[in-house]
């Protein structure tokens, strides 16, 4: 195996002096005014907080300091009695239990005099003290969450906002600045309009603040209004009475039915120049990767990108481009509207849609950086493949759990569908609620599927050959040009700065690719793959492609070796820049197993099946970086 080092600078934490200005301390590290090191962490994890789909249908019963404590590091008991931890703990954690009927199941069932105050409430606790000896059957479980979710609109504002103190105290007591971030939070959890059966405009409320001011509210939910520019008013109410920060992360378009960037609005209307402005305001940041699968890119949407389809929620909306019926929203289509609905999905279509609506409105309105993060609603943000216990606490670790559907949500995909993803990485100069929000706001973060790959990205002008090698190389990114969710200003050319180093305890990298999309003179939107850095001596071909890096993928052992591969790949390409574009770094680890096969392994499972991908290839995206011509 080879070695592994850290290179100070442009993947790890910079102690050199900025530019050549020459500092007033012989403390580089006193000089230093930029972000110095990634943060990991998870900004969506629901709790048996989350009353329908986590706690009845789900069968959590770890309220939310199990979340914070299994985050912090500590070993928990999972509802199957087994032992778990992670292996390293996490820098930051957002947990965002629904705010729709928020704590009224953990209530009910726990007797919560604040609940047993209300006539509903009452009632509540006496239907399910009829029926718990029975909630072992999944129809019993349902049933009683109807009923919760029915009954949970009347519960009175007194109630909700007892129990979102109770949230806002709680992220207080495990909030310590310098060692660990805890940030209140929730999920707005819209099904999307009208116009749709089913879709998914959900997105996670984060405050950047203490329960002196996050705790005088009380969170709007999707039962006040599916519309997202109702949210948008509720935050914009919040920063006003209380001089607060809060931001609102969407997550899920690959489900959102083509809404979650589309072209008109919630009563399909055009976009204004108004909504860009408001949309950006409130949503600098995307989750692109999670258990329900990954949001980059898909296929139908960029054929020629080899690594396209990748863990592709397929169940959701059709495997191929074949015409057919949709399997959420009974919609037949061909191939050309199902890729129409796919741009509003995923992504890199998003992105490249945003160049053409400012150069219409004046205003990029999916202007967002990218992050991961896992979306588990057993309250365990565990995103490594032989550490992963699933959606759902009743989908923990078992024989059978591929094989089984995925409960609480219709139409059921089977498990094995499900992706052991991701993580949000946050580039900050200190581990504190202020740093790592302000990161947030101006979008200097990335996602990963689950590893913990260090990656800079910078766009500038004047980076010369060797400056990636150089051990101040991230203070000459910050002093020649803009880190990744910046913006780069007109320039003759454009020369990009990036850098990848391996997860210590995981995999070598494969390769690091740019992937750019542009607005061309004719009003065109385009995107394109390229290769700018590459392990083991290879070069890229005639036809832009690379060779494949190989596997050494033992999959009835669940293993594989570091003999292929690198530890740390660096490069500075240059791009055209004559028109408006967006570009951010993909990388690519070499092929390890998936969690199917560590499950396969463990449980002794002979023969699964063939349609059951049992490798994977781990990744990461950053923010990207735009570009804006004269």
């Amino acid at each position: 195996m080879r070695s592994f080092r850290v290179t100070l600078g442009l993947l790890g934490a910079s102690a050199a002096a900025l530019g050549a200005q020459a500092p007033d301390t012989y403390s580089p590290a006193a000089a230093t005014d930029h972000a110095t090191q990634v943060f990991w962490g998870d900004t969506h994890v629901h709790t048996s907080y989350s009353s329908g789909d986590a706690n009845m249908v789900g069968t959590n019963d770890a309220d939310p300091s199990i979340a914070y404590r299994f985050a912090r590091g500590e070993v928990v008991e999972g509802r199957n009695g087994m032992p778990v931890r992670l292996r390293r703990p996490l820098d930051f954690l957002v947990i965002a239990d629904h705010a729709e009927s928020l704590g009224v199941s953990f209530s009910v069932q726990s007797g919560d005099p604040a609940l047993l105050a209300e006539e509903i409430g009452r009632q509540l606790r006496e239907a399910w003290l009829e029926v718990r000896e029975r909630l072992g059957s999944y129809d019993e479980r349902r049933a009683f969450n109807s009923q919760v979710s029915a009954t949970g609109r009347a519960v009175g504002a007194p109630y909700r906002q007892t129990v979102w103190q109770r949230v806002a105290a709680l992220a207080d007591q495990y909030n310590e600045p310098g060692r660990f971030t805890a940030f209140a939070g929730y999920e707005w959890t819209s099904i999307g309009s009208d116009r749709q059966t089913f879709g998914n405009l959900h997105r996670v409320v984060v405050f950047g603040d203490d329960s002196s001011k996050t705790g005088s509210i009380v969170p709007f939910s999707a039962y006040d209004s599916r519309n997202p520019e109702d949210l948008w008013r509720f935050l914009a109410r919040y920063e006003q009475t209380t001089g607060g920060q809060v931001l609102a992360i969407p997550h899920n378009g690959n489900v959102s039915n083509g809404e979650m960037f589309g072209l008109t609005n919630f009563e399909d209307e055009p976009l204004t120049a108004a909504y860009a402005r408001t949309r950006q305001r409130w949503e600098p940041l995307y989750e692109v990767t999670q258990i329900k699968g990954d949001s980059e890119t898909h296929p139908v949407l960029s054929p020629t990108d080899e690594f396209a389809d990748f863990e592709t929620w397929s169940s959701w909306a059709g495997r191929t481009t074949e015409p057919g019926e949709h399997s959420c929203c009974r919609q037949t289509w061909g191939p050309e509207s199902m890729g129409a609905l796919k741009e509003g999905e995923y992504a890199r279509s998003g992105l490249k849609r945003g160049l053409k609506l400012r150069a219409d409105l004046g205003v990029n309105p999916f202007k967002f950086g990218l992050i991961g993060s896992t979306d588990a609603h057993t309250s365990l943000a565990t995103a490594d493949s032989d550490n992963f216990w699933g959606k759902y606490s009743s989908t923990f670790p078992s024989p059978t759990r591929m094989l089984e559907p995925m409960v609480g949500v219709w139409p059921s995909p089977l498990n094995w569908e499900t992706s052991a993803s991701g993580y949000a990485a946050v580039w900050a100069e200190r581990n504190t609620r202020a740093a790592i929000f302000a990161a947030m706001k101006r979008r200097e973060v990335y996602a990963t599927t689950g590893p913990r790959i260090v990656v800079r990205f910078f766009g500038g002008w004047d980076f010369e050959d060797g400056d990636a090698d150089r051990s101040d190389a991230a203070s000459i990114g910050y002093s020649r040009g803009v880190p990744m969710g910046g913006d780069l200003p007109p320039a003759p050319a454009t020369v990009f700065l990036v850098g990848a180093l391996r997860d210590p305890d995981g995999a070598n990298l494969d390769r690091i690719q740019i992937v750019k999309g542009w607005l061309d003179a004719e009003g065109e939107l385009h995107e394109q793959v390229h290769e700018v850095a590459l392990s083991d001596g290879r070069e890229v071909g005639p036809d832009g492609k690379a060779p494949a890096v190989g596997s050494t993928v033992d999959v009835e052992d669940a293993s594989w070796e570091n003999t292929i591969g690198a530890v740390e790949l660096t490069a500075i390409p240059d791009f055209d820049s004559a028109e408006a574009a967006f570009y951010y770094a993909r990388v690519i680890e070499v092929p390890t197993p998936r969690w199917t096969a560590y499950d396969a392994k463990y449980f002794g499972i002979e023969d699964p099946l063939e349609e059951i991908p049992m490798i994977t290839r781990q990744r990461a995206y950053t923010s990207p970086i735009w570009y804006t011509p004269e």
